[in-house]
């Protein structure tokens, strides 16, 4: 009898430890089905909101809905990556493909961009001293607008126009009533980034210009390069001081911020002349006709740039 009591207490134990066995089998179903839901609804989660609720249930889960979380996070981050680079080549196409519509400038106070398909393009200087637009269209047929706000200087830039047929527009505001230093020095600095960017890669261009004028006793030698390399070689002698109200020392200044702008390699000399007016005035006669010279296209160039190297640009 003693025996049957014991082995029936030893069923009993034995029993009551399979029901809670299966009770624990059942509890860590429930949980491995609580944290595939957290895991699931982290993966649709955003960001940090994923990793905080992975974290949450992690607590529960012994870390597994953790560590399921944070690769699920991992693949959506690189899938978010994945897009953006994708977002990011769709761009790049679209402004490879989009229609060309010049080049843009910017940089000291100035913004320039070509005009058009032909060989003009216009620029805006602006400073505390001065407000300078320039436009310039190589092909033209010499037309000149010019309001500088120095007399003598629009009489000369009416030269360039007229004698290298270009058409040439600039406006200009500055502290004239200090002197004319800085509007003559900024419209030269326009005028030459206006040139180059109307010239674009000088592809085709003759690129060299040479040109004599006389005017009466005065005769002024100019000889240029459109190499893409900025010099100035300047030789005038010029007996005043002033013509009307213009220094005359700012005509080499004048040339030299032009140069520079422009990457043009400029000689100037001075063969013969007395008067001042003259020998300004045909300086800037045979700086047009050089430049026309160097702008213009050689048919037999077919395109090409006139250079060995296969560059005359700065950029």
């Amino acid at each position: 009898s003693l025996r049957r009591r014991a082995h029936g207490t030893e069923r009993e134990r034995v029993s009551v430890a399979h029901t809670r066995e299966r009770g624990r089998g059942s509890e860590r179903e429930r949980e491995a089905k609580a944290c595939a839901g957290m895991v699931s609804l982290s993966g649709r989660a955003s960001g940090g909101g994923a990793v905080a609720a992975a974290a949450l249930q992690g607590k529960r889960c012994g870390g597994r809905a953790a560590r399921g979380s944070a690769t699920t996070t991992t693949a959506t981050r690189r899938t978010a990556g994945r897009s953006g680079e994708q977002r990011g080549r769709e761009l790049r196409g679209r402004v490879r493909s989009a229609p060309s519509v010049g080049k843009t400038e910017e940089g000291s106070g100035a913004k320039g961009q070509q005009e058009g398909e032909g060989r003009s393009a216009s620029v805006e200087r602006k400073t505390k001293e001065t407000s300078v637009y320039v436009k310039i269209n190589i092909d033209g047929t010499g037309k000149c607008d010019c309001d500088s706000g120095v007399p003598f200087l629009d009489h000369m830039l009416d030269q360039i126009a007229s004698h290298g047929l270009f058409d040439v527009e600039v406006k200009a505001e500055g502290d004239t009533w200090i002197d004319d230093h800085h509007t003559t020095e900024d419209i030269a600095l326009a005028f030459g980034q206006c040139l180059s960017l109307a010239l674009g890669t000088r592809a085709g261009i003759f690129r060299f210009g040479d040109f004599s004028a006389p005017l009466d006793e005065a005769l002024v030698h100019v000889v240029m390069d459109l190499s893409g390399r900025p010099h100035l070689s300047c030789d005038l002698v010029i007996p005043t001081e002033r013509i009307g109200t213009f220094q005359t020392e700012m005509v080499e200044h004048f040339f030299m911020s032009l140069a520079n702008t422009a990457g043009m390699t400029l000689h100037i000399r001075q063969l013969a002349g007395k008067n001042a007016h003259h020998i300004v005035e045909s300086t800037f006669k045979a700086f047009a006709r050089a430049l026309r010279q160097a702008c213009s296209v050689d048919e037999r160039r077919a395109g090409k740039i006139a250079s060995s190297k296969g560059v005359l640009t700065q950029n």
